[in-house]
């Protein structure tokens, strides 16, 4: 049997060397993404815990974080988070890439040359960062919070038996913490005052569960950066907590980087034009720029969106670290 000329086998081959092709280019993506993760996380870890540190009064130096994170959690603690860091940026890029040459594709239909404007890679960009917000916001925010735990050290208060042997609805309310004994004697003397018959004591009893803690507040977001504890103490949609400076520092990064970048590829082109004997027609005939060249473009456009969308980073990043009881 035969196909426009083909045989099936042929078109059997060809599907199988297509299908070969795909997975391919997907499992060296996905390779260079690991990997760029691996080298980079150290510094990702280094940023997050100045952006938290950091306060109106007072500036945390980059030695003090080091030696800080060597403190408690030894070489290891740089790596904390890593695998989210991979998942997220894993479906991250997928979303921000995929989007992006969507988006292009739509621009660029029914032109006669096959390249963007600076100002549509600017609004393409964009809206690639907002979906690639949405995508990873909940990966983002386990890493986070698995980096801020490489810093801290673990508050042990009371006794661990008396955890084990509470209820399990206190052990719900109080992830990684123990009740203070003194104040887990005055919160029951001041309850047995209040009438047994009280309609919904439990419910008033989840309003002030941290005072069992005897700090007065929440625990810290080291102590909350399970998933599970995480849905059981804050919900759901705790996960997408900072969604909106997330979109914006996205937004920001993706317009800026591919705008600056599609900038100079422009430029790069028209300089490699100025060479060419006889002068292409059109910048499609020029030709592709040197790798060296396109790397090092994207690596300043890198830079640029970085410096633009820093303070919507800062702003995201603090808020995953508030743990926010539902």
């Amino acid at each position: 049997m035969r196909w426009g000329g083909r045989s099936a086998f042929d078109q059997m081959g060809f599907d199988l060397l297509t299908e070969n092709l795909f997975a391919g280019h997907a499992a060296a993506a996905a390779g260079s993404v690991a990997g760029a993760a691996f080298l980079t996380h150290p510094l990702d870890t280094l940023k997050t815990l100045l952006q938290v540190g950091a306060g109106s009064s007072q500036q945390v130096g980059l030695w003090q974080v080091v030696e800080r994170v060597r403190m408690v959690s030894g070489l290891s603690g740089f790596y904390s988070g890593l695998g989210w860091s991979v998942l997220g940026k894993l479906f991250g890029f997928g979303s921000r890439f995929g989007t992006y040459e969507i988006l292009t594709a739509y621009y660029k239909d029914g032109r006669t040359y096959n390249y963007v404007h600076v100002s549509e890679a600017f609004l393409a960009g964009m809206a690639a960062g907002a979906m690639e917000a949405v995508i990873c916001t909940p990966f983002e925010l386990l890493k986070i919070r698995s980096q801020v735990s490489s810093a801290s050290l673990l508050r042990k208060l009371g006794s661990v038996g008396v955890m084990q042997e509470s209820t399990p609805l206190i052990s719900k309310l109080l992830p990684g913490s123990t009740p203070n004994m003194k104040a887990w004697n005055n919160t029951l003397g001041m309850l047995s005052t209040l009438s047994t018959s009280h309609i919904d004591i439990v419910g008033v009893l989840k309003q002030y569960p941290w005072m069992l803690t005897g700090s007065g507040r929440p625990p810290f977001a080291s102590e909350v950066k399970e998933p599970s504890k995480i849905v059981s103490l804050e919900g759901w949609s705790a996960l997408w907590r900072g969604l909106r400076p997330g979109i914006a520092q996205k937004c920001v990064f993706g317009g800026f980087f591919f705008s600056t970048w599609q900038f100079f590829h422009i430029a790069m082109l028209d300089w490699k034009a100025l060479d060419l004997n006889p002068p292409p027609r059109s910048i499609d005939d020029v030709g592709p720029v040197s790798p060296l060249a396109s790397s090092l473009a994207a690596g300043f456009s890198g830079i640029v969106a970085a410096a633009a969308s820093h303070p919507f980073d800062t702003a995201k990043t603090r808020s995953h670290c508030i743990v926010t009881p539902k």
